[in-house]
């Protein structure tokens, strides 16, 4: 649940999934929950393959990232009232800084069990960590020193059940998305100094303001296709393309539903985007013209067993997910056609991991499955921990990282 971080080489080239060194975004490099990692851990659990574990206080849905020896993460009290990053040593489990960034007398209440206070997964890169805590606010820190840099707390929506997009980065720009039940809207800020760069409005007229199926949690992609860089930002039901640059509106396509966690992906030419509820639909959208492009450029769609949190994940031509009450599917990832359905059961929020030809799935409950990335269903391993998943993996070398509801992990065989 979140907005999204894509590295480029100077001003041009995405990075390639070959150059991972840090998972430095929610879902990893490239933000599609893919890693070059060998040897990951198939059997582990609460006594197993558990090199440390250490617990995290208050309630916080964000992933961790992880750059050099330092992993990051957000975490709240249930009440909303103190907002805390914590950074963690990869080698040893301990708390380097457990920091309290922002106090915030009224928080927003909602529906109390949908959400935490510190959902948005935040964007690290070297010397700085980028924290995101919806309308209460955003914060640059030094990751050597743990010091505010610069912080923003003037962008505000009505988020109902929480914050949950995460901040991204494309060269000197971050990337913050509002998609409240009262407004939505996308911010580009100076990563530097967190001067704001531009502001788009959404741009919608709702026919029920103040409705809470107004509301996104969608983390955005960048990609570059045909030369054009897009920076793609769904939101309740619709998705729109806009110049990283600019913030002009370059596309968009309506997708139906709201309320959608799952991050988009960009392969085969195509970009893929889940509506989430109401309407959940999943559409692969060729990511070229311009306008509204939705009766012209939707290649294929499907309503069966789509996930409204958890994001898709690609390896090779076959679409890997999981939908909110455990069931598991391959599709064909350039036709849209069903290869096989399995069922893990358990619920599921947090997104899918690949890597070395396995698939990853964290249950709520706390099961972790490990099945093939193939075209046959095949259940590897059934992991479980005391605690459950709604925070994604990341990965360090041959390592997992995981945060259950209590604790970090570090997994190694």
């Amino acid at each position: 649940m979140r907005i999204f971080l894509i590295l480029f080489v100077g001003s041009f080239g995405l990075v390639s999934l070959q150059a991972e060194d840090h998972w430095n975004q929610f879902r990893g490099p490239n933000g599609d929950g893919k890693s070059l990692a060998v040897g990951l851990a198939v059997e582990f659990g609460e006594a197993q393959n558990v090199r440390w574990k250490t617990p995290i206080h208050g309630k916080g849905f964000s992933s961790p990232v992880v750059w050099g020896d330092q992993i990051w993460l957000t975490t709240a009290p249930p009440d909303g009232k103190k907002l805390y990053a914590v950074a963690v040593d990869l080698d040893s489990g301990e708390i380097i800084y457990d920091l309290k960034l922002f106090d915030v007398p009224e928080p927003q209440r909602g529906v109390v069990d949908n959400n935490s206070y510190a959902s948005p997964t935040a964007v690290v890169e070297e010397g700085r960590v980028y924290v995101h805590f919806g309308t209460a606010g955003t914060v640059c820190l030094d990751t050597h020193t743990g010091d505010k840099l610069w912080e923003r707390r003037d962008f505000h929506c009505d988020h109902e059940t929480r914050p949950a997009a995460s901040p991204i980065i494309y060269g000197d720009t971050l990337f913050v998305a509002y998609d409240g039940i009262d407004v939505q809207y996308v911010v580009a800020l100076d990563k530097h100094t967190g001067k704001t760069v531009w502001k788009r409005d959404r741009g919608l007229v709702f026919s029920k303001p103040g409705y809470w199926d107004n509301k996104d949690f969608t983390t955005a992609k960048l990609i570059e296709h045909q030369g054009r860089r897009q920076l793609i930002s769904p939101m309740a039901k619709v998705a729109i393309s806009y110049d990283p640059e600019t913030g002009e509106e370059l596309w968009r396509i309506w997708h139906g539903g709201a309320n959608s966690g799952c991050r988009p992906l960009y392969e085969h030419g195509l970009v893929y985007i889940s509506g989430g509820s109401n309407d959940a639909r999943l559409v692969a959208v060729k990511p070229s013209g311009t306008g509204d492009v939705t009766d012209t450029h939707i290649v294929w769609s499907t309503g069966k067993s789509t996930p409204n949190y958890a994001s898709q994940v690609i390896v090779d031509d076959l679409l890997f997910m999981v939908d909110d009450g455990g069931v598991a599917s391959c599709l064909d990832a350039k036709s849209g056609e069903l290869v096989w359905k399995g069922r893990l059961g358990g619920d599921y929020w947090a997104s899918p991991l690949a890597a070395g030809g396995k698939v990853y799935f964290f249950s709520k409950q706390g099961d972790v499955s490990v099945i093939s990335a193939s075209r046959e269903f095949e259940l590897l391993a059934k992991n479980n921990f005391a605690s459950g998943f709604t925070a994604s993996a990341a990965v360090a070398g041959s390592a997992l990282i995981l945060r259950t509801q209590t604790h970090l992990y570090y997994i190694t065989e």
